[in-house]
């Protein structure tokens, strides 16, 4: 078994990001810059966006944070995220999830021009990565393709097995899988004997939110299994949506919970605002 390092992975992408940041600064005469929305006093998502603040930083990306109170209108949600996005100087926009309930996330985001979309999450790039055409992915699925970019685990004409459809995950993991030539299955609450579903691939990615809730019998002898699990056990403890323990023994290649697909994740995001500032070049 060959544990995948996305600390290390995401470590080195940053090294890389650095240099192609120094090289747009001098160019620009600018640094690339990242405008976040955070709305609403949620701390997991407060963390979030600071680990993206300082890892901004270190790459040598401009990074400016509104923060919104949770009771915010719609009206005066969107008026701030047009005027972010208004601002020149500001590459990629975001707009931190989740959102207070009685927003309307779908309007929200489609304030964000598509080219400062660093997300990936409107429904234009979306589109292109259905028609397998060049745009923004997010930044998840993306940085999971990468990490296995780098431990040169192809993907073409393999079985891959996708559980979970969500908009961030799931379904764009399932389109980049099939770009690159890979048979693809999504699973999902409805799936009849999800066990033996799973049991086939020979790649599996676990993207349901469920503390340990891939088992060892789930997985193939030899699968390449990626856990974008981010839960607690029963003693409170970090975890993922896969039982890394007993799954570790039958995979070839696993992604531990923290260290796995989590930093991979922000360096990504990273990258997609420093090809943003990129483009503002050309």
């Amino acid at each position: 078994m060959t544990l995948i390092d996305g600390k290390g992975t995401a470590a080195a992408i940053r090294g890389e990001l650095k240099e192609r940041t120094v090289a747009f600064e001098a160019k620009s005469g600018r640094k690339a810059g990242l405008g976040v929305v955070i709305i609403g006093d949620d701390s997991a998502s407060q963390v979030y966006v600071r680990n993206k603040t300082k890892a901004c930083e270190e790459v040598g990306i401009r990074s400016v944070t509104k923060s919104l109170p949770a009771d915010i209108s719609q009206e005066e949600a969107e008026r701030a995220v047009e005027a972010l996005c208004s601002d020149p100087s500001m590459d990629g926009i975001l707009v931190q999830l989740p959102l207070p309930r009685h927003l309307d996330e779908r309007k929200l985001l489609a304030k964000i021009p598509v080219e400062k979309d660093v997300d990936g999450f409107s429904e234009y790039n979306l589109g292109l990565l259905a028609m397998n055409r060049r745009g923004t992915v997010a930044c998840t699925p993306l940085g999971i393709m990468e990490l296995l970019r780098r431990y040169r685990i192809d993907v073409g004409g393999k079985d891959a097995v996708v559980v979970g459809r969500s908009n961030i995950v799931g379904r764009p993991m399932a389109l980049l899988f099939l770009n690159d030539d890979a048979t693809v299955t999504v699973c999902h609450s409805h799936t009849k004997d999800l066990c033996s579903v799973c049991r086939k691939a020979d790649i599996l990615v676990a993207a349901v939110g469920k503390a340990k809730f891939i088992k060892a019998d789930m997985v193939k002898e030899g699968a390449v299994v990626i856990d974008v699990g981010m839960d607690r056990d029963e003693n409170g403890k970090l975890c993922g949506d896969v039982d890394f323990d007993t799954v570790k023994e039958k995979a070839s290649f696993i992604t531990p919970v923290p260290g796995g697909v989590g930093p991979m994740t922000v360096a990504m995001l990273l990258s997609n605002v420093v090809e943003a500032a990129e483009k503002t070049l050309k």
